[in-house]
């Protein structure tokens, strides 16, 4: 297959398997938007709005994700705090960009560059989002996994990005994820040192990266120097399909279903993506029948609250 000569991130496209861990480059490292003065107008925006997310050097790849600004919190003004990022001794995130006009701009950039290779073999790219880290050295992203697939892009600085493939159990079990899927709660998805063998390691500078498929488990340090990278994430009717089997086996567990894993699993699962496709269709016939407001998983923008 050949390569789209716009996409402005390359990778083996004829192999490329959206369920699976591949390095990257990219040609965006220089765009202006990505330049530090123009992040700390970005921050200025989007702090009144609660979208920057900040935890100190404490943290560790064992740390929560979900609660690491609030057991290491930054003590400085964010906006102040990325404008002496060097020495700040902070990890921070931008987070939705889509929602400013101008990264909004930026994303469609990249991620339209990318959608017809993309569709080829994972069609229904929706809720697209943009994500910007801006660290100190020696700053550490826990150990976590998220819902979207993931164009993880250094921009400034060096990285090692730990990443697993989506279906490790060895790394996160089916119960973690079905917890996470259901409930928003990563508290299944814990650190042992003894990961890092099990990993794929991508000591990445600016102009790399890697693809990481929904529920990749990852880990994220920074090198000796600032950092700058960018995440464009997305869904896709894939990562919609699965997102729901683990929401339906999350629910039952919760009831005491048990549901099997290994052998005879993928027979489960199918019936009970089907049952739940069908349950959702009758739930939006009456949503349009009386008006109310239907679901946006298949919006084109990743709403701002689901940060």
């Amino acid at each position: 297959m050949l390569s789209n000569p716009a996409s402005l991130i390359e990778l083996d496209w004829a192999h490329f398997d959206p369920w699976a861990v591949m390095p990257v480059t990219h040609r965006i490292s220089d765009h202006p938007r990505l330049q530090i003065e123009e992040l700390v107008e970005l921050a200025k925006r989007l702090e009144s709005k609660g979208r920057i997310r900040a935890h100190t050097n404490a943290a560790e790849a064992g740390t929560s994700f979900s609660n690491a600004p609030d057991l290491h919190p930054v003590k400085q003004p964010l906006v102040r705090t990325m404008e002496h990022i060097a020495a700040a001794q902070a990890w921070m995130s931008l987070l939705n960009v889509q929602t400013d006009p101008l990264y909004r701009e930026l994303v469609d950039e990249v991620l339209d560059s990318v959608r017809p290779n993309v569709e080829l073999k994972d069609p229904g790219m929706s809720y697209r989002g943009g994500w910007i880290f801006v660290s100190s050295p020696k700053t550490v992203t826990p150990f976590h996994v998220d819902k979207e697939h993931n164009f993880i892009l250094q921009i400034k600085g060096q990285k090692t990005i730990y990443v697993w493939e989506p279906d490790d159990l060895r790394v996160v079990s089916d119960r973690a994820r079905d917890r996470f899927h259901s409930r928003h709660d990563r508290s299944l998805i814990t650190w042992r040192e003894e990961f890092r063998k099990l990993a794929h390691c991508f000591k990445v500078g600016p102009g790399q990266g890697a693809y990481m498929p929904s529920t990749s488990p990852h880990l994220v340090e920074v090198g000796d120097e600032p950092s700058i990278t960018v995440s464009f994430t997305y869904y896709t009717d894939s990562t919609r399909r699965d997102s729901l089997i683990h929401k339906i086996r999350g629910r039952l567990s919760e009831l005491g279903v048990d549901i099997p894993s290994g052998q005879g699993k993928s027979v489960v699962n199918n019936g009970l993506y089907l049952s739940a496709r069908a349950a959702r269709a009758a739930t939006r016939a009456v949503y349009r029948a009386t008006g109310r407001r239907v679901g946006e998983e298949n919006a084109v923008y990743a709403r701002a609250e689901n940060a």
